[in-house]
């Protein structure tokens, strides 16, 4: 009999904003090759996506309601989306913070029972409200659950974002949940500065998963030490990568000079200045190089001015952020990718840049660290070793064709399909 998964997730190509979406895709379509029938759940689905895979529920056109819940307050009960975190009202002693905390709870039943039978329009996006659309697509979720939950022998939801909707699924169908973590609290940003209500909800969903999947044994290990997490729960899949609809770009080179890329959200998590320093230092001895740095995030203004203030600004190139085709456009352009990340779970796009033949230099600090043995590795902080890495592959032509070639032929060995086999093996166990 055929395994079926009720999935949840945040977003589906075309319309991606990093590396979640794309694993996601990847996931189906591996799971679609090894029998598994997906119903797939997104905020905000605009229509394009491809559904040859999977079926797309779009929650935007969910109206919700509490299927077979008897009360309103039944079904916010098992969905349980309020939540006020003690961080944020540090000052009362627990009979206050109980009569708060009810209170809030007597609003969010007020408030629901307006809004019952309406629709939410999720923007899909991470914006200043995104904790609100995330609890509201833990009620949708629930409603999405019940209206299907003939149609679905499980529950995998993937990212913080996620959790509650799929810990609501739990409760409402008593189907079991397995939760993706494509990443964790502890790589968004330094342990001080921590999010704790998505710290609260990243352990919460691991706590009430029935299985925990993490991307690397990295992730693995913060999920059991800073999580608390059962190890008997936590099973390591690493990531895949995708050689269907690759087409060989040929593209039309301006310059002479080596290009080596940085791809990827601009933030303190994607080590942007540790590649600029580097940059500086490889440029003081050679100038037939350019740099050029892809993406958009928090640290643009302050890495545009950071390279202007090393001088190196005649070198260096920002194109904003790259999706699709101009994505693979970058790498037939380049001579060498960097992903220099501090904290990186697992990190497709070294994958898809050796599939693109291109010599890769990655992090040790990253996922993608223990299934690449043809990727240069350096610790994202010895600027001078990630110097000396570029520097030689734009420098010694026989070095870059080695990691070129061997890197196409180690990447074309991790598919999703294989992934999605070892998915496969975790939806057994927990349903044996």
């Amino acid at each position: 009999m055929a395994i079926r998964v009720l999935m949840f997730g945040w977003e589906f190509p075309p319309h991606i904003s990093g590396g979640l979406g794309t694993a996601c895709y990847g996931i189906v379509k591996g799971l679609a090759a090894n029998g598994v029938k997906t119903l797939f759940v997104m905020p905000s689905a605009s229509g394009d996506e491809d559904q040859s895979a999977a079926k797309i529920i779009n929650a935007s056109d969910v109206a919700v309601v509490t299927g077979g819940s008897s009360t309103v307050e039944d079904f916010l009960d098992k969905v349980r989306f309020v939540h006020i975190g003690t961080n944020m009202v540090p000052y009362l002693d627990p009979e206050e913070f109980h009569d708060l905390v009810e209170a809030d709870r007597k609003r969010q039943v007020r408030d629901f029972k307006v809004n019952y039978g309406e629709k939410f329009k999720f923007s899909g996006k991470y914006g200043s409200n995104l904790m609100e659309e995330v609890a509201r697509y833990a009620m949708v979720g629930g409603t999405i659950a019940m209206e299907h939950k003939d149609e679905f022998d499980l529950i995998h939801a993937h990212d913080w974002l996620t959790y509650n909707a799929g810990i609501a699924a739990k409760r409402l169908t008593g189907k079991p949940l397995v939760v993706h973590v494509h990443a964790t609290s502890f790589d968004r940003g330094n342990e001080q500065m921590i999010d704790t209500r998505v710290y609260a909800i990243e352990r919460r969903g691991m706590e009430e998963a029935d299985k925990v999947i993490t991307v690397s044994d990295l992730t693995r290990n913060i999920v059991i030490t800073k999580y608390g997490i059962d190890p008997a729960k936590v099973v390591t899949v690493h990531n895949a990568v995708d050689f269907s609809g690759r087409e060989n770009i040929s593209v039309e080179r301006g310059v002479k000079d080596k290009v080596v890329t940085f791809l990827g959200r601009i933030t303190f998590q994607k080590g942007p200045e540790y590649f600029i320093e580097a940059a500086a230092k490889v440029l003081k001895r050679t100038e037939h190089v350019r740099f050029v740095m892809a993406g958009n995030g928090d640290m643009m203004n302050r890495a545009i001015r950071y390279v202007a203030r090393l001088g190196i600004s005649d070198r260096f190139h920002f194109t904003g952020f790259l999706r699709g085709k101009d994505v693979q456009k970058m790498f037939a352009l380049s001579d060498v990718y960097v992903m220099p990340s501090v904290s990186e779970p697992f990190g497709i796009s070294p994958l898809e840049a050796m599939r693109s033949n291109v010599p890769s230099i990655i992090s040790r600090q990253s996922g993608a660290a223990e299934v690449l043995k043809y990727a240069f590795k350096v610790d994202f902080w010895d600027v001078d070793a990630m110097a000396d890495q570029i520097y030689a592959l734009v420098k010694y032509p026989a070095l870059a064709k080695f990691a070129s070639v061997h890197g196409y032929e180690e990447v074309d060995t991790l598919k999703w399909n294989n992934a999605a086999a070892q998915i496969k093996e975790v939806y057994e166990s927990v349903l044996a």
